[in-house]
C-alpha cells in the first residue's frame, strides 16, 4: 500500500511539474508575440508616416470628423444587411438541407431529383455571387408579372440561391462522413431511412462540419453587401451616398470596420470550435 501511495505521489509531482512548465512555455509565447507584434506595428507605422503622400491619404480616408458623420447614415444601412442576412440564413438552412439529401439519396425513383440537385450546384457554385445578383435583381423585375418588388427581397433570393448551393456541399460533405454502420444499425431498430437522416445521419454530420458552415456563413454576411448593386441602401450603398457628400473616402472606412466588427465574433467562434474539436480529438475524447 505504501508504495502505491509513493507512486500516486510521484505521479501527482510530475503532472504539477509539467503543468507548470506549460504554463512558463505560454507566458513565453504571448511574451514574444507582443514583443513581435509592436515591433510589427512600429514598422508600418514609421514606413507610412515616413512616405510623401501619407498625409495626402490620411485626410482622404480617415478623417475622423467624416467617419463619425457617416455612422449615423451607415447604421441605418446596417439594419437592411442584418434584414437580408437574417432571412436569407433560414432559407439557405432549409434549402441546402433539403439539396444535400436530394445529392446522396439511393433511391431509384428519385433520380430526377438527384439530377436536378446536381445541376443546380453545379450551375450556381460557378456563377459569380454578383451576376446572379443582376440577373434576379432586375431579371425577375423584368418581366412584369409580380408587379413592383423591394430590392431587399430579390437580394435575398439571390443570396439564398448562391449559398444554397455552397452549404449543400459541405453538409453533403457532413453526410457522407457519417459512417455507414450508424444507418445499418438506425435501420435494424427499424427506423425508416427518413427517420435515420433526420434523427441519426443529420445531427452527426452537422456536427462535423460545423467550422465550414461558420465559414460559409462569414462569407455570406460580407457578400450581402453586393445587394447594393440592385438598388438597397444598405451599408455599402449608404457609405457611396456618404463620399458623394463629402468627396472623402472615409465612409468606405466607416463601412469596412462595421463588416470587420460584425463578422468578428462569428470568425472566433468558428476558431474556437475548430481548436476544441482538435484538442477533444487529441486527448481521444469523444468528438
Amino acid at each position: 500500500m505504501a508504495s502505491v501511495a509513493t507512486l500516486a505521489t510521484d505521479v501527482s509531482a510530475v503532472e504539477l511539474w509539467r503543468r507548470s512548465y506549460l504554463k512558463q512555455q505560454t507566458y513565453k509565447s504571448v511574451l514574444i508575440a507582443a514583443i513581435s507584434l509592436v515591433v510589427f506595428v512600429g514598422i508600418v507605422v514609421f514606413l507610412l508616416s515616413g512616405s510623401e503622400g501619407w498625409a495626402k491619404v490620411q485626410a482622404s480616408f480617415f478623417d475622423w470628423d467624416t467617419f463619425v458623420g457617416s455612422l449615423p447614415a451607415i447604421g441605418e444601412g446596417l439594419l437592411k444587411n442584418l434584414q437580408v442576412l437574417g432571412y436569407s440564413l433560414v432559407l439557405v438552412l432549409i434549402f441546402a438541407t433539403l439539396i444535400a439529401v436530394a445529392r446522396t439519396t439511393r433511391t431509384p425513383v428519385l433520380f430526377p431529383v438527384r439530377l436536378l440537385a446536381s445541376l443546380y450546384v453545379d450551375l450556381i457554385r460557378g456563377m459569380p455571387a454578383l451576376l446572379l445578383l443582376y440577373l434576379i435583381g432586375f431579371g425577375i423585375p423584368g418581366l412584369g408579372i409580380f408587379g413592383r418588388i423591394d430590392p431587399v427581397i430579390l437580394g435575398t433570393i439571390a443570396i439564398t440561391m448562391c449559398y444554397s448551393a455552397y452549404v449543400a456541399e459541405v453538409l453533403r460533405s457532413g453526410i457522407n462522413s457519417v459512417h455507414p454502420s450508424q444507418r445499418a444499425g438506425a435501420r435494424a431498430l427499424g427506423l425508416t431511412h427518413w427517420q435515420t437522416m433526420r434523427i441519426v445521419v443529420l445531427p452527426q454530420a452537422v456536427r462535423n462540419v460545423i467550422p465550414a458552415l461558420m465559414n460559409d456563413f462569414v462569407a455570406m454576411q460580407k457578400d450581402v453587401g453586393l445587394v447594393s448593386t440592385i438598388g438597397v441602401i444598405d451599408v455599402v450603398r449608404a457609405a457611396q451616398i456618404e463620399v458623394a457628400h463629402t468627396w472623402n473616402f472615409t465612409p468606405y472606412v466607416a463601412a469596412g470596420v462595421v463588416f470587420v466588427l460584425l463578422a468578428l465574433p462569428f470568425v472566433r467562434l468558428a476558431d474556437w470550435y475548430t481548436n476544441r474539436t482538435r484538442e477533444r480529438e487529441q486527448k481521444g475524447g469523444t468528438v
